[in-house]
């Protein structure tokens, strides 16, 4: 029974049709809850609706996200929610996985196929505006998940560091696909990621906004430009050096 679009359980906003499959999908994988208990179809059911109301929770809401306030959503008794999460970051961190597995298909797939030399700028456009909107999408949870990983919680550091290491290797493979250059190539590829990830943090971030206000549309769609020229200006560069290199 996915929370998705079109059907409500208990004043738990819908979520949009592909996130809502990806969350009841992570939920079906997980068998057992913690005390060693086999999940049933009503368990994997609380499951899921426990994943969506945080989702919900965290996004659209301004206040502190706790266990209390998921169980509240969900209509839960505290000694029911700590039958399947144990604390905070563990829900988070099973929030976190549906979420990261869209983004496969959001940009993920994008930077896969080489990018022909002419073809670097629209294609880095494509990349920039695809990861920009992921995290329009999700940037409550994606600053809360920075947010406690600039906190030392090292569960959440991880999931951060895990989650983008695969993007910095599609990102060297762009630049240098055969390994001439080698940690050269990791290290522009990493600088180049961290670089447009915080620059595209701050642009999404809600409470910057309502500090200093939305960015209008001109200037949010120049920063997705100036990002998009930088990667193709990084990817090209590296690709001669990595051709000189080869041909020396």
């Amino acid at each position: 029974m996915p929370v998705s679009e079109g059907g409500q359980e208990q004043g738990i906003i819908a979520l949009p049709p592909r996130l809502a499959a990806a969350v009841t999908d992570a939920s079906a994988a997980v068998s057992h809850n913690l005390h060693g208990q086999k999940l049933g179809r009503k368990g994997r059911i609380t499951r899921e609706r426990i994943l969506a109301a945080t989702i919900e929770l965290v996004e659209n809401s301004d206040e502190p996200v706790t266990l209390g306030a998921v169980a509240r959503a969900v209509g839960l008794g505290m000694t029911s929610l700590y039958n399947y999460f144990t604390d905070l970051t563990e829900l988070l961190l099973a929030v976190l996985e549906p979420v990261m597995g869209t983004a496969q298909e959001d940009y993920f797939a994008l930077v896969r196929p080489y990018w022909a030399d002419d073809e670097l700028g629209p294609a880095s456009m494509t990349f920039v505006r695809s990861y920009h909107d992921f995290w329009s999408r999700h940037t409550g949870l994606l600053h809360l998940r920075n947010s406690m990983a600039d906190q030392f919680d090292i569960r959440i550091m991880h999931q951060r560091v895990n989650s983008t290491r695969p993007l910095i290797g599609l990102m060297v493979a762009q630049m240098d696909p055969r390994g001439v250059l080698g940690d050269t190539a990791v290290l522009m590829a990493t600088t180049l990621m961290t670089g447009i990830e915080r620059s595209i943090t701050l642009a999404t971030d809600r409470r910057l906004h309502r500090v200093l206000g939305t960015l209008p549309g001109r200037r949010e769609e120049s920063l997705l430009e100036i990002n998009a020229r930088l990667i193709e200006l990084a990817i090209r560069d590296t690709r001669e050096r990595a051709r000189a290199r080869a041909e020396g």
